[in-house]
């Protein structure tokens, strides 16, 4: 299907629209029916699992089992019931979101009346009528509504994170169908592009009283969307239900397992192995002895009947023996690390240096399952807008006419430093000023009072030159609703300058200008956009002169200035580079007089460019090109784009942990650079800033290929100074770290959507991982899950995506770990993330403290659990050859089936729960100690072998110790001095003990530690010799000696961090 056929008829709602798609959304992964199956299927992907329900099957065989049922279905039972419980706790809070949304009510046209209508039960093709602050329930073309010319005013937060509001205004032919038999009458016909995910693109027709209309995306309100300032609307559902276009952006929900899970699953296989190895060896004995030996003992222990020969006995006393030997992976390790996740969430959730008392929002492990996996995350993935920043801009300086203002200086004309102290601008001569704007520079008030015609006509075109909407809920009460914070600053300073912006229609801008109403006629606005980098406006004042007005990057402003302007260009590109090294955004302001005959013309071509279907932006493009040239510069302005608290020291401190930090912003470009160097992710000492930026696939090869050519030719300088040219384009992850320059790449969405095509994804990811930075722009949800999806399928590596909007959802559940931030932009995020909490800082403490913590208890817990139970269970090993082979256990079926559940339980869950090799303090001081958990240093393959071996030792020293002893003892009479009963409790006992000593041991070794830290961790940053001495240890111990090198040297960059930190932990 090319096309979706959409029919407006409602006469014939009763018999078209049963069959057309429904607007009921899913987003649970489960139901009555198919909880059980589905859940234990995915229960069942642990092998361990499935392994136990085998053991049980043989347990159940009398002849070869020599344990009771029992041991392995009790906690076989409860593992799977509370992880079942787990599951369904979580899946019943998403049933109880879906059936919220899919049971909102809507008002929807049936023969002839408005009928309430639950939103699952809207259908394709239903005009429906939205009310202010209702959620838009489907994706609807805008037919009508209250406002003059069919504007309506929507909020997108849920769509592309943005909390300003956007205009919409529907197509004039339906603009007066406001009346409900005019709507009945309505038997219009859209044909339009299938269902998709681009949320900036809608391409259709409409077909009516024998016309066709174009239909674009400013002509439609996506579901997800909120209707704002506006009384009513009306519209045609065009897609529905999981065809809407935020539906297509939302990923599956998956089942998300942690890399640990996954290397058990690998062991257990490895442990079967070694099960069936030394099976087969005490089959062979048992099948040796029974020939040999057993043979003579018949006349009274005979054979039973099925029992032919010593063969057949060796096989049945192997499965018994796999049924002794089980325990080397007992089941019960499955429910104490589901208990320790459990514990550390709670940690999380009770963490008081994560709480944010400001909106009163703690910290909140959403799942259990990926604790551990916090402590080996190597990429992160963040949106920007409300999550790096609090989507808070003030506008900070500007300069006019080649003269700056904004900096306040002393008698001595030295510049004064600004802080809460310094006494602001008194604007009560305004009495329509905004009373929370400050500034601080008086010179530029005494300007507009002095009537400086420069300065007035700076403010003139900040308060016509935008897309703000203004909302004057009392006389002088004004609230501006802007599409991005920038412009909102920006009109906002206008306003306290005295050029109050107060209203708008399509035709007409209405200001205060010092107090004077003056109305200006609205001729032609033209958009900004990524290529233009600008926009202008082409309005009439009252005198009747024609005006045109733009602002934009000033690279693109300077280019189309009058030679005339040369001089003032030049000092004004100083001031931009002084306010650009300050870290302010930046705007270049430009003004031109039109001539009226040739406007005309220009008008007419305007007109006729504007109707036609095929390439008609390219030729949009062409004219506002054509009139946007000859420009009179009259300054720039710079605003400060407020960071949330404790950004930079946060990604600062994850970068020295060796995390890298990919920024994804639907933003544009020139946004997201800016808050790059505001985050000091983006720096002026960078070797290289890549910008990719282009529009076709060849154009997106060449650049990238070119970028990493550049990287790689001046790293592999050879001794000759000649570039080496040889497998340029092979590299590999040694390299990667071998590249001491400091490269950043950014990259816009369209770019982005060719090079993550097949033939160009390992280029792009190659180049990312070669630049210390990377930031991608205008990019969908669906492109962010993309990207985290690329990096995941071919990089190996532990992903975290951390977001707070709806847009941010996709990447959220795609990224191994999704954290959530509740900020002002709904829950959306919060309700799809594993973690969610209320500031990005707090992201530093989640991973470089619980997240490590919760790797090294959970590793160390694993190694002393392998450890002990295969000492425990070796012993019936050792024991086979002096019993003939008899699969007879050593130890009591109770003491068995109690072994890890009450004997050995207290030390490996007190360590599980509270080990600590340092503090938090330490942990955040030191951030080279989490890299450890990157490499999988403390728990792999290797780990694995090293404490079975020692579990292999240790079962060895305590069965044959005490059979040496008891097998050289006599009594008085002659008589052994044991028998089975006592060896087998001296065995027990032995082994409770020597294992519980162990565990105690390295708990009382990590509690001596922090002792002996716990003073020094609240010093300067210039501790005792001591106390260094012991991090450098810990360094070592974890092949980190390098890292503790560079910390010894104190550098800036550490010692920054380490001074930052502790402050940073006491702020709420």
């Amino acid at each position: 299907m090319t096309g979706a056929e959409i029919t407006g008829d409602i006469s014939d709602w009763q018999v078209d629209n049963r069959a057309k798609k429904d607007n009921h959304i899913k987003t649970s992964k489960y139901n009555v029916f198919t909880f059980l199956p589905i859940n234990l299927f995915e229960q069942f992907q642990r092998v361990a699992n499935a392994y136990f329900v085998v053991l049980l099957i043989l347990q159940i065989i009398p002849e070869i089992s020599s344990l009771s049922w029992f041991t392995t279905i009790v906690p076989l039972v409860l593992v799977l019931a509370i992880t079942a419980v787990k599951d369904a706790t979580d899946d019943y809070f998403r049933h109880k979101s879906d059936q919220q949304v899919n049971n909102r009510q809507s008002q929807v046209l049936i023969r002839g009346s408005l009928q309430n209508e639950k939103w699952m039960n809207v259908r394709v093709g239903d005009i429906i009528k939205l009310e202010n602050n209702q959620f838009v329930a489907a994706d609807i073309l805008l037919l009508c509504s209250s406002e003059p010319y069919g504007l309506c005013y929507i909020e997108t937060a849920d769509l592309d994170g943005e909390t300003n509001l956007k205009v919409r205004q529907a197509l004039t032919i339906t603009s007066d169908l406001g009346d409900i038999t005019k709507l009945m009458d309505f038997d219009g016909e859209v044909i339009c592009e299938p269902p998709n995910n681009k949320l900036d693109k809608f391409t259709g027709t409409l077909f009516w009283r024998d016309n066709k209309y174009p239909l674009d995306n400013e002509k439609m309100l996506l579901r997800g969307c909120v209707l704002r300032n506006t009384e009513w609307c009306f519209g045609l559902v065009i897609f529905a239900g999981l065809q809407t276009k935020l539906m297509q952006n939302c990923g599956k929900t998956s089942f998300k397992r942690t890399s640990i899970d996954k290397l058990m699953n690998t062991l257990v296989l490895w442990i079967f192995a070694f099960l069936i190895c030394m099976g087969v060896i005490l089959a062979i004995g048992n099948t040796i002895w029974e020939s040999q030996i057993g043979r003579n003992f018949q006349v009274f222990l005979p054979w039973n009947e099925f029992q032919r020969s010593a063969v057949f006995s060796g096989f049945l006393t192997f499965w018994s023996y796999i049924i002794i030997l089980n325990t080397v992976v007992p089941i019960s390790l499955y429910v104490s690390v589901e208990v320790l996740r459990l514990g550390h969430s709670y940690f999380i959730n009770w963490d008081r240096k994560m709480y944010y008392s400001q909106t009163d929002t703690a910290a909140e492990a959403r799942t259990t399952t990926l604790n551990e996996e916090l402590g080996q995350v190597e990429f992160i993935f963040s949106d920007k807008t409300g999550t790096l920043t609090q989507n808070i801009m003030v506008f900070s300086k500007c300069s006019i006419n080649g003269k700056t203002f904004g900096d306040i200086y002393n008698e001595y004309d030295q510049k004064v430093e600004i802080t809460e102290k310094t006494a602001c601008v008194d604007f009560s001569f305004n009495p329509l000023c905004d009373r929370r704007f400050k500034f601080y520079d008086s010179n530029l008030v005494e300007a507009i009072k002095l009537e400086d015609l420069a300065v007035q006509e700076f403010f003139r075109l900040l308060a016509l030159c935008h897309t703000v909407m203004p909302e004057e809920k009392s006389e002088g009460n004004l609230v501006y609703q802007a599409q991005s914070p920038d412009e909102g600053a920006l009109v906002t300073a206008a306003r306290n300058f005295g050029f109050v912006f107060r209203a708008r229609t399509p035709e007409t801008i209405t200001l205060c200008e010092m107090g004077r109403a003056v109305t200006y006629q609205l001729l032609a606005i033209l958009d900004f956009n990524n290529v233009r980098k600008r926009m202008s406006v082409i309005v009439r004042n009252p005198e009747g002169q024609i005006k045109l007005y733009s602002k934009g990057a000033d690279t693109i402003i300077f280019d189309r200035l009058d030679p005339s302007n040369e001089d003032l260009m030049y000092t004004t590109s100083e001031h931009l580079n002084e306010f650009a090294g300050e870290g302010l955004r930046t705007l270049a302001l430009a003004y031109k007089d039109l001539d009226e005959d040739d406007f005309d013309v220009w008008m007419k071509k305007l007109l006729f460019a504007s109707t036609v279907i095929e390439n008609r932006e390219e030729q949009l493009a062409v004219l506002y090109e054509e009139i946007e040239q000859g420009l009179k510069l009259l300054g720039a302005t710079a605003i400060e784009d407020k960071l949330q608290e404790g950004v930079p020291e946060t990604i600062a401190c994850l970068s020295l942990a060796d995390i890298k930090i990919w920024v994804l912003t639907g933003d544009k470009l020139e946004t997201a650079m800016n808050i790059g160097y505001s985050c000091n992710m983006l720096r002026d000492d960078m070797n290289e800033v890549f910008v990719i930026s282009s529009h076709t696939v060849q154009e997106v090869q060449q650049q990238l290929r070119s970028a990493k050519e550049h990287i790689l030719g001046l790293s592999r300088v050879s001794s000759t100074g000649d570039v080496e040219k040889t497998n340029m384009f092979a590299v590999d992850s040694v390299f990667e770290e071998t590249i001491i320059a400091e490269y950043a790449l950014v990259i816009n969405g369209h770019s982005l959507a060719h090079a993550l095509e097949p033939q160009l994804e390992h280029v792009l990811l190659d180049l990312a991982c070669l630049c210390k930075t990377v930031i991608c722009c205008r990019v969908t949800p669906l492109q962010k899950a993309q990207v985290v999806e690329l990096v995941k399928r071919h990089k190996g590596a532990v992903t975290l995506a951390i977001g707070d909007g709806a847009n941010d959802v996709s990447m959220i559940k795609t990224a191994h770990i999704g954290v959530g931030i509740s900020g002002q932009e709904g829950m959306q995020a919060v309700l799809a993330s594993d973690y969610s909490f209320a500031q990005f800082r707090y992201l530093q403490r989640l991973l470089l403290v619980h997240g490590r913590w919760s790797y090294f208890r959970m590793c160390n817990f694993l190694c002393y659990f392998f450890y002990k139970n295969f000492a425990f269970t070796l012993v019936h090993f050792w024991y086979g050859f002096f019993c003939g082979f008899s699969a007879q256990t050593v130890y009591d079926q109770w003491f068995i089936t109690l072994f890890n559940i009450v004997y050995t339980s207290l030390p490996v869950l007190a360590m599980g729960l509270f080990d600590q090799d340092v503090n938090d303090q330490n942990s955040l001081r030191y951030p080279c100690l989490y890299k450890p958990g990157q490499q999988n240093l403390l728990f792999n393959k290797r780990q694995f072998f090293l404490c079975t071996l020692q579990g292999i030792g240790t079962s060895f020293l305590l069965f044959f110790i005490p059979y040496g002893a008891f097998s050289v003892m006599v009594k008085e009479d002659g008589s052994h001095f044991s028998d089975q009963q006592t060896f087998a409790v001296t065995i027990a006992t032995s082994l409770v003990i020597v294992v519980s000593v162990q565990g105690f041991g390295e708990l009382i070794t990590s509690g001596k530690n922090m002792r002996m830290n716990t003073v020094p961790s609240v010093s300067s940053p210039g501790r005792t010799p001591h106390s260094s001495t012991w991090i450098e240890n810990v360094l070592k111990r974890k092949n980190e000696v390098s890292c503790a090198n560079d910390e010894s040297t104190g550098g800036p960059e550490n010692s920054d961090i380490a001074e930052q930190t502790p402050k940073q932990q006491h702020t709420d």
